[in-house]
Formats: C-alpha cells, structure tokens, sequence
C-alpha cells in the first residue's frame, strides 16, 4: 500500500469473518482489502479493453478489412 490512506468503516462482524477466512492468505484485513478492490478493479480495466477491442474490430469489419 502506498500513497495517502483514507479511513473507512465496516461492519466488526464482517472484518472478523475476512480476518478468519483469509488469515492464512493475508497479513492482514488491510492488506486483504487493498488485493480485493485492486482486483475488482484490474477486471473492470479488462472488460473495458475487450469492449475496445470489440468496437475496433466492428469498425474494421465495416470498412472491409475484416
């Protein structure tokens, strides 16, 4: 984690249910948080490029290159 942190609140029962189920997997509930939402994040980036990539090929097709 870098840069300037921000404060959220959640719910205590929730953070100990991620706590108990990733402790094996993660340093921390932070540490869990900030891999999710990158992660989220990352898909949401790869459902835009394959929109892209959709449109060029679309426009591609309409002038007879594919």
């Amino acid at each position: 984690m870098s840069g300037t942190m921000r404060t959220i609140q959640l719910s205590a029962s929730l953070c100990d249910a991620v706590e108990r189920e990733f402790r094996n997997r993660f340093s921390s509930l932070e540490v869990t948080l900030d891999f999710v939402l990158r992660e989220l994040l990352r898909d949401e980036s790869a459902i835009l490029d394959q929109a892209e990539q959709a449109a060029v090929e679309q426009r591609l097709r309409e002038l007879g290159y594919l």
